[in-house]
């Protein structure tokens, strides 16, 4: 009786099935991964879905997730392979019977909520990192998106927001304002090397002061003001302890990059590294976080640096303000506003006692309001 009682629950478990575009690594394969590994296996019949294959597949398989690939699903937009995307999501809907699909990324929301719907999946969710309209496009593009961000909250029974900013730009639209809910996101203890092996891994030297970031070389992470902001450094007339910057990670923008520290001759002060795995175990080797994004809707790398004790420089924008407190837990500044960032690393770069107290902040707001364990049972509630 116990033996068949056993069996009876196994065959209860609710099935979750995790969706994304890409396989790549960045903010919102972190949080697939972070679920899918995290949530227990006695509760639930996990596995996750995804285009293009990459770090996520990988680090997957590596702990035992079943994985799934979706033929013809990859970023760039092409009709004929979403209407072929789109089928073979109703297909695999029929065939695996999810009790759940939890859609991350715009392209799957707006495909998976619709397969969802078509197929009578019980619970869909969709979890907003970021919206696509909100960045500089043409105003019809722009609109032709939002119309789409709108039917795929329609079409979900929850949507979950990363932040507060997230929900306000798309809240105001007919119908949805109860459907979308906002949970930060949350990382677990990371278990960063010593400063000492971390510099030595990353080859870092150990006298100057070190600059840091993780950002994908991508345009919306505002790598360029970064840059910027470091020109006018070099040029300010007030002595200042030698520094340089490393950015950690690959991306579409590194040639223009490249170029942009060759133009102002930085070849010896701003360095890209490239991708490193698992990143953020090093982010002890620095004295200086940054993101000097355009665009962001909750970032991890906050959180990261939060935890790892190491002040924080950010653009105000996304939900940055929500985890960081102007001049509290870390420097705020406006996007693209290179006096800003000049002027905000040079009070980092010259006032010891301020990082000290400012990492100090952070890492106790991280610890306190966004951890791992909060986001996946906030989220746990919206599954039932």
């Amino acid at each position: 009786m116990w033996y068949y009682s056993e069996m009876i629950s196994e065959a209860k478990k609710p099935k979750i099935l995790y969706i994304i575009t890409k396989s790549n690594w960045g903010g919102a394969q972190q949080y697939v991964y972070d679920f899918a590994t995290n949530l227990d296996k006695n509760r639930y019949d996990i596995a996750v879905a995804f285009g293009e294959g990459g770090t996520l597949k990988t680090k997957l398989n590596e702990s035992g997730i079943r994985t799934i690939q979706i033929p013809f699903l990859e970023r760039d937009i092409n009709i004929i392979k979403e209407i072929r995307s789109f089928f073979f999501l109703v297909s695999l809907f029929v065939k695996e019977k999810p009790d759940i699909i939890h859609l991350n990324s715009s392209k799957i929301g707006a495909l998976g909520a619709f397969a969802g719907r078509l197929t009578g999946v019980k619970r869909i969710i969709f979890t907003a990192h970021a919206w696509a309209f909100t960045e500089d496009r043409a105003i019809a593009s722009r609109g032709a998106i939002l119309f789409l961000h709108w039917l795929t909250v329609l079409f979900t029974h929850k949507t979950i927001a990363v932040s507060e900013k997230t929900k306000k730009e798309l809240v105001w639209m007919p119908f949805v304002a109860h459907k979308i809910e906002v949970i930060h996101n949350g990382i677990a203890p990371i278990h960063f090397l010593d400063r000492g092996s971390a510099k030595k891994i990353l080859g870092i030297d150990e006298e100057p002061l070190w600059i840091g970031t993780i950002s994908e070389l991508h345009q919306n992470k505002g790598l360029d003001f970064l840059i910027a902001a470091i020109v006018e450094l070099k040029k300010d007339p007030q002595p200042l302890p030698p520094f340089k910057v490393m950015i950690i990670s690959d991306g579409e923008e590194k040639k223009n990059l490249e170029e942009l520290i060759a133009k102002n001759s930085l070849t010896e002060s701003v360095f890209l590294k490239g991708y490193v795995a698992d990143a953020k175990i090093y982010l002890k080797a620095f004295d200086i976080c940054t993101l000097t994004s355009r665009k962001e809707g909750f970032p991890y790398f906050v959180l990261e640096a939060g935890q790892a004790e190491v002040p924080l420089l950010a653009s105000a924008v996304g939900g940055i303000p929500e985890a960081v407190h102007q001049l509290e837990s870390g420097i705020l500044v406006k996007t693209g506003n290179i006096k800003e960032i000049r002027d905000g690393l040079k009070i980092l770069i010259l006032e010891k006692d301020r990082r000290t107290s400012l990492a100090s902040a952070l890492k106790k707001e991280v610890e306190k309001s966004f951890t791992l364990d909060k986001m996946i049972s906030e989220t746990e509630k919206l599954y039932k």
